[in-house]
């Protein structure tokens, strides 16, 4: 059988790969096509997740070897058949390429082939760029600044913002109920006719 799965990141609006696999490749081979199709570093550490309907992240599939207990399953690429993990159409997976920001591709089995068999994983769909496979933390900051500096520049914070700009601190009591309207629990000032 063979898997296609689509690709694309919440990064990069335009980009979307797809890839054709046997159903009985290891994870490695779909890291190795990956990576392949988007021109990054294949010495980075990296992981699959098999994913819920709503993108929570439920089985971790790992690059190397990471946990070292014995009563604890663990999923590593190189031995770990995609079959074992993945068999339904529109079943969902991450592939986290950046674990310092924790970026990566989301993944659908967009469609099972029931009869074929495939040697070698294929890019048979290639749109648009992928996003850059490591962040510049330098240029990352500018963005996040002048992305901060533009907000706080198209809102007003005066004191109006936050109500009365007349605003009196000593009309509350000690609660920090306004004086004017009662203890919010017995009589008050104030009544329906007021409104």
């Amino acid at each position: 059988m063979v898997y296609k799965f689509r690709i694309f990141s919440d990064e990069a609006d335009l980009f979307e790969r797809e890839i054709t696999i046997d159903a009985g490749a290891l994870f490695l081979d779909l890291h190795h096509a990956i990576l392949d199709s988007v021109g990054y570093d294949k010495s980075e550490m990296s992981s699959f997740f098999i994913c819920d309907e709503d993108w929570e992240k439920e089985i971790e599939i790992t690059l190397v070897e990471m946990d070292t207990n014995p009563e604890v399953d663990s999923w590593v690429m190189d031995k770990t058949r995609i079959d074992e993990l993945v068999e339904d159409e529109g079943q969902h997976l991450i592939f986290m390429f950046d674990y310092l920001t924790e970026r990566g591709f989301y993944m659908e089995l967009e469609e099972t082939m029931p009869g074929k068999h495939q040697d070698k994983a294929q890019c048979v769909r290639s749109v648009g760029q992928a996003p850059k496979q490591h962040i510049d933390f330098d240029e990352f900051e500018k963005k996040a600044e002048a992305v901060a500096k533009k907000a706080s520049s198209e809102l007003d914070l005066d004191n109006d913002f936050y109500g009365d700009s007349e605003f009196d601190q000593d009309e509350l009591d000690n609660e920090g109920f306004n004086e004017g309207f009662g203890d919010g629990f017995g009589e008050s000032s104030v009544s329906l006719d007021d409104f």
